[in-house]
Order: structure tokens, then sequence, then C-alpha cells
């Protein structure tokens, strides 16, 4: 099995959906193409800011399909293949493979608390049902559960097919301690746009991160100032992102937030499927006015 590069900036997008809840396919190809073109390192289809939860076998299976076909290769597709059950975890990453695409994004199992014992086992039936790439999902917000830095360690060293995790939990002391235990062995990425910087400086190949659906170029930027080891523009680029990450991320909505500042930019970013709605009229307001702000930014740069 190829080893899937993970290093960069990749983008956990959207979906857009109708006013009447459908996938809307030709807006997720426009939006396909605005991210490609903006020079992400990949795209991650079906996870959180995807509204995965929301989504039906089919409609995932509709989705990834839509993805691979427009990236068409230009860029890797790591497919959100987490969910509840074991049984239903593996059936989605079997999906993403047959569906072509090059790795799925394994978020923790969440509703009912598991014991260490039960989520090494969780995994362990993943790796070894699927020969496929797999990276690990770690997003307490969501799913109330930590994914343990030692139980990283025991999967890294027992399956091949684990090239990487993405971890939202923004606490630097659990990012570093992944670092020392397992990164020289996997990719750890920043889930978090406020601790991409961070996790970088500690040993971290990149971001999987929800700011990158509006503003892919300040997200590259900020890891190709780190690479030529400019961390003056680095460290002021991570402010800037931090403070698009709490009005985007953080003070709303997010699958709302996302959405609306993508229509503000001029893509076609659709409606989030319910129980979300969209922003109200006070909301947009404030949003309108980060995204301009934040353009002034780009044009100047």
């Amino acid at each position: 099995m190829d080893r899937l590069k993970l290093d960069g900036v990749f983008v956990p997008h959207i979906t857009p959906f109708t006013r009447e809840g459908e996938i809307d396919e030709e807006s997720l190809r426009i939006c396909v193409q605005f991210w490609i073109e903006k020079g992400v390192s990949g795209l991650v289809p079906c996870g959180s800011n995807g509204e995965a939860p929301y989504l039906s076998r089919d409609e995932r299976r509709k989705v990834t399909n839509i993805v691979v076909d427009e990236a068409n290769g230009k860029v890797p597709i790591v497919v959100g293949t987490g969910t509840l059950s074991t049984a239903d975890t593996i059936m989605f990453t079997k999906d993403a493979k047959d569906l072509g695409a090059d790795a799925a994004l394994v978020v923790t199992p969440y509703y009912f608390r598991l014991s260490a014992k039960e989520m090494l086992e969780h995994y362990d039936c993943v790796f070894e049902a699927v020969d496929f790439p797999i990276i690990l999902y770690s997003v307490p917000k969501f799913t109330g559960y930590t994914l343990e830095p030692i139980l990283v360690s025991q999967l890294a060293d027992e399956h091949e097919n684990l090239i990487g995790m993405k971890d939202s939990s923004g606490s630097i002391s659990l990012i570093s301690e992944e670092i020392r235990l397992v990164g020289k062995k996997i990719s750890v990425l920043a889930g978090t746009a406020d601790v991409a910087l961070s996790t970088l400086m500690l040993g971290g190949r990149g971001a999987v991160i929800a700011v990158a659906n509006v503003f892919p170029e300040k997200c590259i930027d900020l890891y190709k100032a780190f690479k030529r080891q400019d961390y003056e523009n680095a460290a002021r680029m991570q402010q800037e992102i931090t403070y698009l990450n709490e009005i985007l991320v953080k003070k709303h909505n997010q699958l709302s937030a996302i959405k609306e500042a993508l229509k503000l930019r001029g893509l076609p970013a659709g409606y989030p499927r319910r129980p979300a709605l969209p922003l109200d009229a006070e909301a947009k307001k404030g949003i309108a006015s980060t995204l301009r702000a934040s353009e002034a930014g780009l044009l100047a740069s």
C-alpha cells in the first residue's frame, strides 16, 4: 500500500444543500474547484463541516463520488467515514476506498461513553477490515471523547495503514505528547485553526481546519511562512486566522457561519441541513464585516 503524504493545509469542507435539504451537486463542484485553485493540499469531504452525521450512506457515497470526480487526481481526497458503530464505520470506509478516495478520516465513536479497551478494539477492527490509509480523528467538543496519546501510540505500533491523526482538542499538551510518541511514524495535524502554528512548531505536518473553507489562502500562507522559517510573518498570520476562527467557528453555529462567509466570497455554499438554520440578519452583518476586513488583507498581500 502506497503511503499518502500528509503535509500542508487540508480543507474539511462543507456540503452545499438546497433550501429543501438536497445535496447541491453543481455548487459542490464549484466549491471543489475553488479550493483546488487556491492551492490546498487535499480535500476532506463528509467530515464535521460536511454535516456527515446528517448524511445517509447513499448521500455519503454521492458526495464522495462528486468530490473524487471533480478533483480528478489533482489533490488527495480524505473521506470522513467514522460513525457510531464499528460495522457502519467499516462499511463507510470500504465505500470510500471503492469510490476512489485516497484515505479515510475516522472519528471516535460518539453518543455512548466507551472505555479505552473498547475504543482500541473498535479501531483495531476497522484497520484490519479495510486495507486503506486511515487518519484518526479526535474532536472532543462533538464526541465527548478525547483520544489519549498512549492509545494513538498503540495503534501506530500495530497498524501500518495508520498514516495520521487530526487532533481537534485544541490542547497543546495533548498535541505535544502525540508528536513526541508518534510524530516520526505518522503525520499529526492540527484540527483547530488557533493551534495551527503551534502544532507545526512542535513537529506536526499541517492542518485540517474549518477556516480553510473560506480563507484557504491565509491558511496556506501561514504554512508556507513556517516552512521557509519566516516565523514573524507566520505568527502574524496565526493571529488573524485565530480571530477568523473565533468568528466563523466559535461565535456562531459553524455550519451556518462558514456557508454564509463562502456566499459573501461569491461561492454557492447553499444552506445548512436542519436542525441547523441559516444565520439571522444581525449575525450575517457581523460575518460580512469580518469578511470585508479580511478581504482587504487578501488584496493587500
